[in-house]
């Protein structure tokens, strides 16, 4: 691909992209519709994958497939996403059209540039939770290339996203082999292959596993990151985002490294993860610590994702438009579980399925990375 910058002509975002607040009051379609919040747009892909099915009374902004959806608010998160579907969105997104010489197809991708969210945080206003409004990112300057150089770009990295994508259908599928074993795992007749037996497994409460931790810091000395929801990926364990505490945090729960942490609001989400840093999280957070007599520390984040947990956290979350579950309610959840010899045995094969997926998530990581060196060469 050759390109020719020197032909490339100064634009302002404004001139070509246009911001479309349609508003959907039609009580037919709004009982039909999927709604989409900030939280369901993911950092770093463009597919759109969860939603709410039921009715969101704050939520009127309708989108249609091929709108860039983006989120507003704290836009340093990168909240960007290509709707294949209509629906309807929360205020805090816009939905976008390009205009005036710029494809569409273009479009997402010159707003993944860090040069286009340097802009945007630096014009974004707040304090805990920062917006960015439409007349000050009307005006972001960037270089507009001609149609056919736009299509040649767009092409390019619509390649580099196939590609990403193909690796994370592997790891899904990774995934929902887990989810099948881990499920089993939690039946009343426990089944894990020839593993467990009657003479093995024990019926259980869950409060007889885990202490829920709730020691708060409010001096947080030594300690340096803190975690929101936004930083626990569902479907994996491992913390890779987190805040700064010397930027400002009214967090003040503590865990420590090794602890395992459930997202309690809206917790269909499945948002799990162990900690391997001691710090400071949300109170929206429950942190619990695995009583080592019970069962092997390593082993407790797959029964906190299990769909058997998951849905008996939903069963017992309260609130219609941001449900929470209680540890109250969590403790009370029984199932069986093996004795630690056959724990050692089921964690073996969960770590190996573990293993490739993290293979997996390293081979999507050096791609978003090679795509987002190219983003800022070429459109930065």
């Amino acid at each position: 691909m050759k390109i020719q910058k020197e032909y490339w002509k100064e634009t302002l975002f404004g001139k070509v992209v246009d911001h479309v607040e349609i508003t959907e009051t039609n009580p037919e379609v709004r009982s039909k519709s999927r709604y989409v919040s900030v939280e369901h747009i993911e950092t770093g892909t463009f597919k759109i994958e969860n939603w709410f099915d039921e009715e969101m009374p704050t939520f009127f902004r309708s989108f249609k497939p091929g709108q860039i959806l983006f989120g507003k608010r704290r836009a340093y998160q990168r909240k960007v996403a290509i709707a294949d579907f209509s629906g309807i969105c929360s205020p805090h997104i816009w939905a976008l059209n390009s205009k005036n010489g710029l494809i569409q197809d273009l479009l997402p991708f010159i707003m993944l540039t860090d040069k286009f969210y340097e802009y945007a945080n630096a014009n974004s206003a707040g304090t805990m939770s920062v917006y960015l409004k439409w007349p000050q990112l009307s005006k972001y300057p960037f270089l507009l290339p001609p149609i056919e150089e736009q299509k040649q770009i767009a092409s390019l990295f619509q390649t580099i996203e196939a590609t990403i994508e193909q690796i994370k259908v592997q790891e899904t599928n990774l995934l929902n082999l887990q989810s099948s074993l881990i499920d089993g795992l939690l039946k009343k007749e426990p089944l894990f292959g020839n593993v467990l037996n009657s003479q093995n497994t024990r019926l259980i409460n869950f409060g007889k596993i885990v202490d829920c931790i709730e020691e708060h810091d409010k001096t947080k000395k030594e300690i340096s990151r803190f975690i929101g929801l936004e930083n626990i990926e569902s479907g994996n364990f491992q913390i890779s985002t987190w805040g700064n505490i010397s930027d400002g945090t009214t967090f003040t729960k503590r865990f420590n490294s090794e602890d395992v942490l459930f997202g309690k609001r809206r917790p269909y989400l499945k948002k799990v993860a162990v900690a391997d840093f001691c710090g400071i999280c949300s109170g929206d957070i429950l942190v619990f610590r695995a009583k080592k007599e019970a069962i092997i520390p390593e082993l407790l984040p797959f029964y906190i994702a299990s769909e058997a947990f998951i849905q008996h956290s939903i069963r017992t979350s309260a609130g219609s438009l941001s449900p929470r579950t209680k540890w109250k309610d969590l403790r009370k959840f029984e199932f069986s579980i093996p004795n630690l010899e056959a724990q050692a045995k089921v964690l073996k094969v969960l770590e190996q399925i573990q293993e490739l997926m993290k293979q997996f998530r390293d081979q999507r990581k050096t791609l978003k990375s090679m795509k987002q060196n190219l983003l800022n060469k070429i459109l930065g």
